[in-house]
């Protein structure tokens, strides 16, 4: 079984509020490319990755007028994916839903939210002190976390997560101490939206659970001066240790420290620098029991998986396609 993580940029923006595919000339949310141009890429990439369950971060809306199932079963459609149906669990007012598109021949779902001690549902509060100041924080999930239950046709049965954890980057903020203070408390929210997860990590593997985390986590180990303030990332804090960690090889070989080599999920460009800035954001980490099924995680980087390289027409789509690049995991079960 092959599982997949994929942040499409701007993926709303490809649909009619009807739901409709949008395959013409105007400009899509992405620098430069067409919605035709996306579209299509996506399409290739889909395709190519032939998973058996996508768990799409920033997915389409649904609103009044829109709907993230009609919306991804119109594009599962136009290019014949066999991950035809959808899954959606709490929506959001952000028009980036966290949907899993999966395939109904190789598994079931069903959306499962679930709470325990400490970690209430993703949908409502979380009261926790980071031990920085004293000061408690109360946090809410801008996009809840989708809590999903999937079963094999062997009857085995996984407690998927897909989450995408707050931004860190100081979006407004003017001059460096605006900067500073913004930076500073998007890491603490972050770092509290990454605590109620493993939260609810630590309540699954307690039931005796396969768990895998999925998604886009915005941070990896040692990417910027503010982590020191907190001594840890949010990565980090997820994977948890000793018996109950959960693993990821991008994440151990990006805790190896910055002299080593670094794989990466994401390319930004950085307009006043006029240059592209890469980092590795996206993740599969999974549970020590599936650890043993686990036969391979793979980033599909269109400059550093030799298969990507070598497809030139793949290449190019992944790089139109979305800022993010996906990550797959394939499984023995």
């Amino acid at each position: 079984m092959r599982l997949a993580t994929y942040n499409v940029e701007w993926f709303d923006d490809l649909f009619s509020k009807q739901g409709e595919l949008l395959f013409d000339d105007q400009w899509s949310g992405r620098r430069d490319v067409t919605r035709a141009q996306q579209a299509e890429a996506l399409g290739m990439v889909f395709t190519a990755m032939d998973a058996d369950a996508v768990m799409i971060i920033e997915a389409p809306d649904t609103g009044t007028r829109r709907d993230t199932r009609r919306a991804l079963g119109n594009f599962a459609s136009a290019f014949e994916l066999r991950t035809r149906e959808v899954l959606v669990g709490f929506v959001n007012d952000t028009h980036q839903e966290i949907a899993l598109l999966y395939d109904p021949d190789r598994m079931q779902v069903r959306h499962l939210p679930g709470q325990s001690d400490g970690a209430p549902r993703f949908d409502e509060e979380f009261h926790i002190d980071l031990g920085v100041d004293g000061t408690e924080d109360v946090v809410a999930f801008s996009k809840p976390p989708l809590e999903v239950e999937l079963t094999t046709p062997g009857g085995r049965v996984l407690r998927l997560i897909g989450a995408h954890l707050k931004s860190k980057a100081p979006h407004g903020a003017r001059g460096k101490h605006q900067i500073e203070r913004a930076s500073i408390a998007n890491r603490r929210k972050q770092l509290a939206e990454a605590m109620w997860v493993r939260r609810r990590v630590d309540a699954l593997l307690e039931d005796g659970e396969s768990v895998i985390v999925m998604g886009d986590l915005n941070d990896g180990p040692g990417q910027d001066e503010y982590e020191a303030l907190f001594g840890h990332s949010s990565v980090e804090l997820i994977l948890g240790k000793g018996d109950m960690a959960l693993y990821d090889p991008h994440a151990a070989q990006a805790l190896r420290g910055r002299l080593s080599p670094q794989p990466t999920t994401a390319r930004f460009y950085i307009a006043p620098e006029k240059r592209y800035l890469q980092a590795l954001l996206d993740y599969m980490m999974v549970s020590r029991d599936l650890r043993e099924v686990a036969r391979e995680w793979r980033i599909w980087h269109p400059f550093e998986d030799a298969h990507c390289w070598q497809t030139p027409e793949l290449c190019t789509a992944l790089l139109t396609a979305s800022d993010h690049f996906p990550v797959t995991l394939d499984l023995a079960v």
